[in-house]
């Protein structure tokens, strides 16, 4: 089905519980929220139940489109960008990638990130409530550390002790400061998470839990009211709950994890999220953070196996915001800001770290992914120009 005239490109990775999304348009019209607005794309694999897909997109009435291995190979054809399409990793979480790329091509002013082992909360309007967050201009708590890092889970960290996925261990055990500021200018809503934890599968051993879900959980008591990180401060960003404007498309790549020559997985979210903070930071924008609430329900599974997807990452991790801290310093765009980061990954000497070549791999790619961009612009301009008629 080709884009409706709505706003909003809701984006759900999904190789099993795609149903979600009928709990999500559910919330949507019991809140009042104008679900003509919506165009949900479905990113799944050849194997998966594509024809179920599109059925209860129908059933549904919502618009939307289903993209597997295959067809994403074909749109990036028929787009002029086959010379791209290895950015988006096969049977990896960051093939968020290609709705990001989608989005851009298709002009949605929205982005929505969803899993699909999460619900929405009933008391939450999620949509509306996402889209509210964007368009915020008052005062809010803002948080900063010793350490440069927010801990997003901070508010009842003294009673649970969680530090999500992604966050630096030497960043740990440090003193928190919040102040009020006035906000201005949204460009990300950061939904959080009640029940499993999102975290990594070391701090998930921690916990005593084997099946990769963690004995600790969440509930909606320990969130206590929405914040942002300061100027300078970093944050992680997990793509599970998670509405953007069309605008940081270009410093949003999700990152080629999982398919790379050395098995760096797990951190797409996590990475983007921090070369995001960056941008915003030099253009003076800012990231909202904590409701709506979701539900994650992450299914069991070895914990040891995410371990695995992890482990070749977790040293770089510690130092890739290190890395692009002060990178793109005047620039003007968020494009300019990702280009200036993905050169000084491309070009920098890492090979004090365990894998750090995959660092000069992430800046390649990034430069690619702006290239990316450029070409569906040309393509798009080129195709509306003789035809007259919008993108599909």
């Amino acid at each position: 089905m080709a884009p409706s005239d709505g706003d909003v490109c809701v984006i759900i990775p999904t190789i099993r519980e795609y149903e979600c999304l009928r709990a999500y348009l559910e919330n949507a019209r019991e809140h009042g929220f104008d679900t003509d607005r919506l165009h949900v794309v479905l990113v799944t694999e050849d194997f998966c139940e594509t024809a179920a897909m599109e059925r209860m997109l129908d059933e549904e009435g919502v618009s939307g489109e289903v993209f597997d291995g295959t067809r994403r190979e074909t749109w990036f054809d028929r787009h002029g960008a086959g010379e791209y399409a290895h950015l988006v990793p096969a049977a990896s979480h960051a093939q968020t990638s290609f709705g990001l790329l989608y989005l851009w091509a298709n002009d949605f002013e929205y982005g929505v990130f969803i899993d699909d082992d999460t619900l929405p909360h009933p008391a939450f309007d999620f949509f509306g409530r996402h889209l509210r967050n964007l368009q915020y201009e008052g005062p809010m708590e803002a948080v900063r550390s010793d350490e440069r890092w927010v801990n997003v889970l901070y508010q009842n960290v003294d009673e649970h002790g969680l530090y999500p996925r992604g966050y630096p261990y030497s960043a740990m055990d440090e003193t928190v400061e919040t102040d009020r500021i006035e906000v201005d200018d949204v460009v990300a809503s950061q939904g959080l998470w009640t029940n499993v934890p999102d975290l990594d599968a070391v701090r998930i051993l921690m916990d005593g839990d084997l099946d990769g879900q963690a004995q600790t959980r969440t509930s909606a008591g320990d969130f206590e009211g929405d914040f942002v990180a300061a100027d300078g401060q970093y944050l992680t960003v997990c793509s599970m709950n998670l509405a953007f404007r069309r605008e940081i498309v270009p410093a949003f790549y999700q990152l080629p994890m999982d398919d790379n020559p050395w098995d760096v997985g797990r951190f797409d979210d996590i990475w983007s999220g921090v070369f995001l903070k960056r941008a915003c930071d030099v253009l003076g924008k800012q990231i909202y953070n904590g409701y709506p609430l979701c539900e994650h329900n992450k299914a069991p599974r070895s914990t040891f196996s995410d371990l695995t997807n992890e482990v070749h990452g977790l040293e770089l991790n510690e130092h890739v915001w290190e890395i692009v801290d002060g990178v793109g310093d005047g620039a003007s765009t968020y494009a300019g800001v990702f280009e200036a980061m993905g050169r000084e990954l491309a070009a920098g000497d890492f090979g004090d770290y365990e894998n750090g070549a995959f660092l000069n791999y992430v800046g390649e790619h990034m430069l690619e992914w702006l290239d990316c961009l450029e070409t569906l612009d040309a393509t798009d301009s080129a195709r509306a120009s003789v035809t007259g008629l919008g993108d599909d």
